[in-house]
């Protein structure tokens, strides 16, 4: 070890003299001795690394003390601090799985404060006083909205999916199309899902193009029920063929086959008013004769995770009745969010209005282009030599919905000659809160359209944060 080295490990005081100190016993103010402790030696540790790896040149002892000071309380924050907390969302994907997805409806968050603070009617019956199914008031909701005769929901569509194909073709065949055996995020493959469900997969059609003759001739005495999928995470164009849901309904139907819709991302408006021509609604599943239809509840719909399961009572019945419908069911927080969120769908406009997803959606590119500008002004004055701009974009839905369907936006594009766009990324999620944004072209991108009420104040001041070397 050079002997430099050895006077600036010298410099290091001791982890009892630095607990001693004003600095500490000020961080510590509230904290449990254990995470101070805990924090001060990692400090040090962290402060000899940089003295072996000769980070700290040479630094006197001010220095070296101030620097363990630093990560002590780097330390203690990230101990005592939620990590579960907010974020700024300026990447412009509205369902961002990384930042929560759905932001939920203020009425879902009162709901969930007002009502459930305490103790609340979860699952008992306030006339009998005896036990009652805690998904009835979904139920209720969902035949409104969709016209099913039956619904409950778990804790995802992954979930929905495995429940639906164990509940009713355990040990039989399920027909699906090859072009619909999806993987969306996190390696959730279809064929293992099914597998693990004790349902056998058999495979008909091509990738591109399957006909209803494939399904025909793929029944066999074996065959429990036919599946589709619809590709919520990818699109298939060009020579392209697949069998619509109310003709696969009839084959099922004549062989007394259950048919199965996997509709993804889910959907209760009609999305053709966004420009969206091909996302299936729920109550377009149930009316088309599908006999279980299943579909996230926090993507279009915008609430918290969920998997909705809705449509003939009979087997609707049966997935409740199936042993893994305990260790998928929900809590109190998601039927409560799910019951708030659902309820502003009576109201197409309140839909629209309140439910942050939708709301997200639906901004006008003109008022888009004006939040750009004013944060892109703001930068400028106060950011002498960084390249700011307002540039033509586009936004996306995110979380496999509404695939290679991009949406017409407005960017600020921040470039400085001092600090590269992957630092400058880096500075902006180290803010408090983290600002999330875009790199392209050593560009830093910031698109209005996922910001929430106040964040434009918080991106500027992230950013200029960020550029001051």
């Amino acid at each position: 070890m050079a002997s430099g080295n050895e006077a600036l490990f010298r410099h290091i005081p001791s982890v009892e003299a630095l607990l001693q100190g004003d600095e500490i016993k000020r961080m510590a103010a509230g904290v449990p001795r254990r995470i101070v402790v805990d924090a001060v030696r990692g400090a040090v540790e962290d402060t000899r690394g940089y003295i072996t790896r000769g980070a700290c040149g040479g630094a006197g002892p001010d220095l070296i003390r101030s620097t363990i000071l630093a990560q002590t309380q780097k330390r203690i924050r990230e101990a005592v601090g939620p990590h579960y907390r907010r974020a700024v969302n300026a990447t412009g994907i509205i369902l961002h799985t990384g930042l929560g997805r759905a932001v939920l409806p203020a009425k879902a968050l009162r709901q969930v404060q007002e009502q459930l603070a305490g103790y609340s009617v979860l699952q008992v019956d306030t006339e009998t006083g005896k036990r009652s199914r805690r998904d009835a008031r979904i139920e209720w909701l969902l035949q409104q909205l969709t016209g099913c005769e039956a619904a409950t929901v778990v804790n995802n569509n992954a979930a929905a999916t495995m429940i639906v194909l164990a509940a009713v073709a355990a040990g039989k065949e399920v027909i699906v199309s090859r072009g619909q055996l999806v993987e969306i995020g996190g390696s959730f493959r279809l064929p293992e899902v099914m597998a693990a469900s004790g349902a056998k997969l058999v495979e008909v059609g091509t990738t591109n193009k399957t006909h209803r003759r494939d399904y025909e001739n793929a029944v066999t005495e074996n065959t429990a029920a036919i599946l589709r999928v619809h590709p919520s995470n990818y699109k298939i164009v060009g020579f392209t063929a697949e069998v619509p849901l109310a003709e696969l309904v009839e084959v099922a139907h004549a062989r007394g086959l259950v048919l199965i819709d996997d509709v993804g991302a889910g959907a209760l408006l009609d999305f053709a008013r966004f420009g969206f021509t091909d996302q299936p609604a729920l109550p377009d599943s149930v009316r088309a004769g599908a006999d279980l239809v299943t579909c996230s509840a926090d993507k279009l719909i915008g609430s918290s995770q969920g998997g909705i399961i809705l449509g003939k009572a009979a087997l609707v019945e049966k997935v409740r009745k199936h042993p893994l419908a305990r260790i998928l069911r929900v809590g109190k927080l998601t039927l409560a969010c799910l019951e708030a969120t659902l309820g502003l769908f009576f109201d197409e406009a309140a839909a629209l209005a309140e439910v942050p997803t939708l709301e997200m959606l639906s901004r006008d590119l003109a008022a888009l282009g004006q939040a750009a500008e004013r944060m892109a002004a703001a930068v400028r004055a106060k950011a002498a030599g960084a390249t700011v701009a307002v540039v033509d974009g586009a936004s996306e839905m995110g979380s496999g919905s509404l695939p290679a369907q991009p949406i017409p936006t407005r960017l600020v594009s921040v470039a400085s000659p001092k600090v590269p766009a992957d630092e400058l990324a880096a500075r902006l999620r180290r803010h408090e809160p983290p600002v999330l944004a875009r790199i392209q072209e050593d560009r830093v991108l910031v698109d209005p359209r996922t910001l929430l009420a106040g964040d434009e104040e918080i991106v500027i001041d992230a950013v200029l944060a960020a550029l001051a070397v």
